[in-house]
């Protein structure tokens, strides 16, 4: 059933596009809801049947080919598909989540006039990352890779009529190509050196090389530049908050299940080669572990729901960059899963709030809201505590994988990380002590009308809950008894596995170390917000030198106008005023006006004199015969 059907599941999100797209004017919004919502199902429960044969097949990978593709010289390039044990885990992933953000658009947007066209760019965008993760070799990845950042810009930018959120999706657009340049010229030079792009030609290669060649280690850094615009890793990552200005279900796509974690399962893909390549291991390991930690201190002092989420999303996304650099792939991919479950849940319940404040995102107005949206903050509360890295939620047996390789590689990587837990479980329970504890803080009109959430939107949040609490059961470690299932599962797609050397005592000691800083923060955090019951001063207000920083996000977008942007607008401007307009320009207006000043001149020897005329031909004749005899003697 593999071979024969596998090709059904990206191309039912496509049929929905097509439908949703064709017919946006003539389907009622409860029709399109259905189609747009109904293709994601469908193609979730033939993933699921798949994993399911899977499972039981003593056979781990199916490569099915479609067409030719490309047939140039030595490139030959088919479009085929690649199912197994990773690739099935990111269609359940992206199917599973995709559908109950799809169920909670249907009531989230039902308003708005552009209804259809959103789902159709939902469903467009879900193909997109399943030919990404299906495809069997770099080319077809790339198909999908660059469809998924085509989408984000139409999804960021939906309300496009609003001129910052317009630049909002041109800026996603723009930081994503410059990392897909590294993508690309990385496949370059792997079609030269291995004269494949073929997964199945390329990694058996790799695997009988040496560590530490040169070629090989290029490679990786170049796609390392790919996943660094594309999972937001510094430098790159400043259009990931940026990208808010998209429709909630937007946020909970892009950021938990889909788009961002690209990056993250090309690297895992490619873990044969990158083993080869110590020197962008440790590259990744520390542009992880500081984006991390950035990403988090930025988070402290934000007061827009929707930017904490995006800061903490950049934030994970740094610990699973952390993860590959330190050879825990099994660590990143399981926290991929768990970033799914409560990221999303997040989102999704942030966009909950949002639906019953009347769209106000500021959380210095809003609070004293648990008794009024019980739903969703019995859910955002169990979302918060797996991001904290509390037992026995999801979040803490990943980020613990993640932190017990890290500690054997380098303990001082492993000290910014247990630093950035502490930060994220500060910045998110005051997140949630803003928000639902303490005193409502807007207005009376706004706190007559709170409600809870259409079942629409809270049911995704339940499901999201409960998987955001059991998550962890798919690789309990040997230390508590478990026998680490994802681990053995990846094996089957060929993701290497770094076994950890540490003792019981030790992993156990880093456990504690870890929950305790996150205790130690929540503490803090409801002491601050909730005994105290602080508010975020106002935006004008007098801040200290760090929460300036902070606030102003180190004023990394301020330091890139400065060095890159404004440095490009007068080179521009030069290559404008002086090259195009004074010597291009005055090259052509030159040879024009020569040619109009010597037709004038040649113009008047046509005088109509016959005699002139006579005058002419004899002293021509006289040249003719002068140059005749000159070249004679």
């Amino acid at each position: 059933m593999i071979t024969s059907l596998l090709w059904l599941i990206p191309v039912l999100p496509l049929l929905g596009f097509v439908i949703n797209g064709l017919s946006r004017n003539t389907l009622s919004k409860g029709v399109v809801g259905v189609i747009g919502s109904g293709v994601v199902l469908a193609s979730f429960i033939l993933s699921v049947c798949f994993f399911i044969e899977l499972s039981s097949s003593t056979e781990k990978q199916f490569t099915v080919n479609l067409f030719d593709w490309i047939s140039v010289g030595n490139l030959h390039i088919p479009l085929s598909f690649l199912y197994d044990p990773l690739s099935a885990m990111m269609l359940l992933i992206i199917t599973g989540i995709g559908f109950l953000i799809h169920v909670y658009s249907s009531a989230y947007m039902h308003e708005d006039a552009g209804f259809a066209k959103f789902f159709a760019y939902l469903n467009l965008f879900i193909f997109f990352m399943l030919i990404l993760v299906l495809g069997s070799n770099y080319i077809v990845m790339f198909i999908g890779w660059e469809g998924v950042g085509l989408c984000s810009y139409l999804l960021i930018g939906f309300w496009f009529t609003n001129s910052s959120y317009a630049s909002a999706a041109k800026k996603a657009f723009v930081m994503n190509r410059i990392g897909d340049l590294g993508f690309l010229l990385g496949v370059f030079l792997m079609f030269q050196f291995f004269g494949s792009l073929e997964f199945a030609k390329v990694f058996p290669q790799a695997a009988n090389m040496l560590p530490g060649n040169e070629t090989i280690t290029v490679i990786a850094i170049l796609l390392f530049i790919g996943a660094c615009g594309k999972s937001a890793q510094l430098p790159l990552f400043t259009w990931l908050p940026d990208a808010m200005a998209g429709p909630t279900p937007v946020s909970a796509l892009i950021h938990a299940a889909t788009m961002v974690t690209a990056g993250i399962y090309m690297i895992a893909r490619s873990s044969v080669v990158f083993d080869l390549a110590p020197i962008a291991q440790n590259i990744i390991a520390i542009i992880g572990a500081a984006t991390a930690l950035i990403a988090a201190l930025i988070a402290l002092t934000q007061t827009d729901i929707k930017k904490v989420l995006a800061y903490s999303t950049v934030s994970q996304l740094g610990y699973m960059f952390l993860g590959l650099g330190v050879g825990a792939y099994t660590g990143s991919f399981f926290h991929v899963l768990t970033h799914a479950f409560f990221k999303a849940l997040l989102f999704l319940g942030a966009g909950a709030v949002i639906h019953s404040l009347h769209h106000e995102q500021d959380m210095r107005h809003m609070g004293g809201l648990k008794s009024k949206l019980k739903t969703t903050f019995a859910t955002m509360m169990v979302g918060t505590i797996a991001i904290a890295g509390i037992p026995p939620f999801s979040g803490f047996f990943s980020k613990d994988e993640i932190l017990a390789h890290t500690y054997q590689y380098s303990p001082v990587l492993w000290g910014v990380g247990v630093l950035t837990a502490f930060l994220t479980a500060f910045y998110m329970f005051r997140m949630m002590f803003l928000t639902f504890y303490g005193k409502f803080r807007g207005s009376h009109h706004t706190e007559e009308h709170i409600h809870e959430s259409p079942k629409a939107m809270t049911f995704p949040l339940v499901i999201l809950a409960m998987l955001a609490a059991v998550g962890g059961l798919l690789n309990i470690p040997h230390v508590f008894g478990g026998n680490e299932w994802l681990a053995h599962w990846l094996t089957g797609a060929n993701v290497t596995q770094n076994h950890l050397e540490l003792s019981h005592s030790t992993e156990f000691t880093l456990m504690g170390v870890s929950v305790l800083a996150a205790v130690i923060a929540i503490l803090l955090a409801y002491s601050k917000y909730v005994k105290k019951a602080e508010v975020p001063v106002a935006d004008e207000a007098p801040r200290t030198a760090l929460e300036k920083l902070s606030y102003h996000k180190f004023y990394l977008d301020e330091i890139y106008d400065t060095i890159i942007r404004k440095p490009l607008d007068a080179f521009s401007t030069f290559f404008y005023k002086i090259i195009d307009n004074k010597v291009i320009d005055g090259l052509v207006n030159g040879l024009g006006w020569t040619a109009n000043e010597g037709s004038k001149s040649l113009r008047l020897l046509q005088s109509g004199n016959v005699g002139y005329y006579i005058i002419m031909m004899v002293v021509g004749v006289a040249a003719l015969m002068l140059y005749t005899y000159l070249s004679i003697a």
